[in-house]
């Protein structure tokens, strides 16, 4: 059955359906326009639904795209009136000082995107990535080892859901990056992006001379 005979048969009650495809990751407008319709029609049944398993649903409507998260809160326990924890369904995925550096840039760049009011999709070469990236990493003279240490940064974060590999034909890799990482870097963070780039530097400088320690004592 192809995804459009599948979208087909998506029925009114068929919570079953959005609720797993929540759990497994996040569901985009632009992926499936017939489960984001039906996402949006049946918001406040999938909210109640996933809330047995002390999960949020949290939409956004005007950026396309819906996803569960573990509830701030907790359930009262009707035993002794005290909070009971849940075991945590989404999991926390801590992250490299990298990847997170790279998130942070590509936030930014997203909100300097949007500013220029031109079109709603970020797309970035790798080139473009790599030039990010590059005045914040140690230097070095092996540009191809550089070039591989950021691809596996990338790719961790494809996997998380914040980067989307672009189909290229004979051209340089290219990347969407997902509005979703705005739900996630929020305008607040990006007020105090500055004075984190700095402890960021700071994080680098101190790995730099820790490093010529370890090469002067070899």
């Amino acid at each position: 059955m192809t995804e459009e005979q599948k979208d087909s048969t998506l029925g009114r009650d068929d919570l079953p359906t959005l609720a797993i495809t929540l759990l497994k990751g996040v569901v985009y407008r632009d992926g499936n326009e017939r489960l984001w319709a039906s996402l949006l029609e049946l918001q406040a049944r999938v909210r109640d639904y996933v809330a047995v398993l002390g999960l949020e649903l949290a939409v956004d409507e005007a950026e396309g795209y819906a996803f569960v998260k573990s509830r701030s809160g907790h359930d009262t326990d009707v035993e002794n009136g005290e909070p009971a924890k849940l075991p945590r369904l989404v999991a926390r995925r801590p992250l490299s000082f990298p990847v997170s550096l790279l998130l942070a840039l590509l936030r930014k760049k997203l909100a300097e995107w949007d500013a220029g009011g031109g079109d709603t999709r970020l797309v970035l070469t790798r080139e473009e990535i790599v030039e990010l990236m590059r005045v914040f990493l140690p230097a070095s003279t092996n540009e191809a080892r550089l070039v591989d240490q950021i691809d596996t940064h990338v790719n961790k974060i494809i996997e998380l859901g914040f980067l989307r590999r672009m189909k290229t034909t004979g051209g340089p890799p290219a990347f969407e990056v997902r509005r979703i990482l705005k739900a996630f870097v929020d305008a607040q963070w990006l007020l105090e992006f500055d004075a984190r780039l700095a402890g960021y530097q700071a994080h680098l400088d101190s790995s730099t001379v820790s490093e010529r320690q370890e090469d002067s004592n070899e």
